[in-house]
């Protein structure tokens, strides 16, 4: 089995990656980041969904995003509530150069492992406007990844998969159904509550409810 590195949230999407990237015939290495987040019951459940689906290693690494700010997820901004980003809109929500970090990160720890997959849910179809959740991102980084590294250089080359990138949130849910994943055991809310229960309320409740409806399948999100 070859050794890929999948970044896990503790959110649907990323379980669903962990599921895929194992059927695919990958050994799992999961990655969470405690970036100094609003709640950290998101890493919790990082480590469930880990857990659950059988990766090979799951590590936590902190980088302290919180001394620099500038998001409702990491500085003192309210989360906006009951209300949809507009479709060209940057809402308050995103975090700055948070995916990039997170795919560095991801990428130094597969150069120490000799994998040359790295896996990442970002969504460019049911999202909340973030600039590096876009297909452009995503190859550029992978550009990026193949010019800075040793393994780059010297070795086969890196890919970065984004396998979500074009699904909807209710194929997301299907597929992760069929792979057996528990979407009990995530966490999606941007505020959501020491138990990891959830607001009902922000734009990451709203479009996991929308998923589950498109897909028919009954919410298994626990609500405060």
């Amino acid at each position: 089995m070859k050794n890929a590195v999948v970044l896990v949230s503790g959110g649907m999407d990323s379980a669903v990656v962990i599921a895929m990237a194992r059927e695919q015939g990958f050994a799992v290495h999961a990655l969470s980041l405690d970036y100094g987040q609003r709640h950290t019951s998101e890493l919790a459940a990082a480590d469930r969904v880990a857990k659950a689906l059988g990766v090979v290693a799951h590590k936590t690494v902190s980088v302290d995003l919180r001394s620099i700010g500038g998001s409702a997820l990491t500085d003192e901004i309210d989360v906006p509530l009951d209300e949809a980003s507009g479709a060209d809109a940057i809402p308050v929500t995103y975090v700055p150069a948070r995916n990039t970090i997170m795919l560095s990160v991801a990428l130094g720890w597969a150069e120490v492992l000799g994998a040359a997959d790295l896996f990442c849910g970002v969504n460019a179809v049911d999202y909340s406007g973030y600039p590096d959740c876009r297909p452009e991102f995503i190859a550029a980084f992978e550009k990026l990844a193949n010019l800075a590294t040793k393994a780059g250089v010297e070795g086969a080359g890196i890919r970065v998969h984004a396998p979500l990138q074009f699904m909807s949130k209710a194929d997301i849910v299907r597929e992760g159904l069929r792979l057996g994943v528990d979407f009990a055991d995530t966490v999606s809310c941007y505020k959501a509550d020491d138990e990891g229960r959830a607001c009902g309320h922000c734009d990451a409740c709203r479009l996991r409810a929308e998923g589950f409806a498109g897909a028919g399948i009954p919410d298994p999100t626990r609500y405060a």
